[in-house]
């Protein structure tokens, strides 16, 4: 875990050793997982996230110092995982690729459950903030090297800026699906694949990679 999530969590008050101590300490986490997703960050309590978890209050405090520490335990192991996904440009049909990588993504966007405490905490915690943009670079730096690979193979459009197309991606990639059922549609990741990849491909090459997709499923 980097040295930079470790100054997020925080030494916690003590760490359990006997199994019944373990087993509290997991309802806690699991309660205020759960809490945190139902109610939201601010509408939740120590004292309910206990109590939730079948344990007095001062059970709580035994094992972190407040619910931002339990909160930074839940984060600590997903912030990669909330970040859009990374396409291997240059493979397969570029479109259903990506359809399969943003609907994979949501999936375990809904599974973790956490990403929809964010907003609401991201403008609060600077800290917390700093670690997400710094995790957003990282992954910005992959897909823009993703990207510059299919140049150099002139499978991009030849003026695109590539470091613009990279960060409009992952902007469509997190909220068009978000904004889709916010709208009560059903996300359809397949047009917001067509969306981003007009961004990147000329239309003969995607159509060039689909050919070359099929020859091969011929075998």
């Amino acid at each position: 875990m980097p040295d930079r999530e470790d100054q997020l969590v925080g030494e916690f008050p003590s760490l359990p050793i006997q199994e019944r101590a373990q087993l509290k300490r997991k309802a806690l986490v699991e309660s205020g997982h759960a809490l945190f997703i139902l109610k939201g960050y601010d509408q939740t309590t120590a004292k309910e996230i206990a109590a939730n978890a079948g344990v007095a209050t001062g059970t709580f405090y035994r094992y972190f110092s407040d619910k931002r520490q339990l909160l930074m335990s839940l984060l600590e192991d997903q912030i990669d995982e909330l970040m859009p996904p990374e396409p291997n440009w240059g493979t397969s049909n570029p479109e259903s690729l990506l359809a399969c990588l943003l609907e994979m993504h949501d999936k375990r966007l809904n599974e973790l459950g956490l990403s929809r405490v964010l907003p609401e905490l991201l403008p609060k915690d600077s800290e917390l903030a700093d670690v997400f943009a710094a995790a957003r670079r990282n992954i910005h730096a992959k897909i823009l090297k993703g990207l510059i690979k299919a140049q150099e193979k002139e499978l991009t459009w030849k003026d695109v800026d590539l470091d613009t197309v990279t960060w409009s991606m992952m902007l469509i990639a997190e909220n068009v699906p978000k904004k889709m059922e916010q709208s009560g549609k059903k996300a359809d990741y397949h047009e917001v694949a067509k969306v981003i990849c007009r961004m990147v491909f000329p239309p003969e090459v995607i159509e060039k990679l689909k050919r070359e997709e099929a020859e091969k499923s011929d075998f």
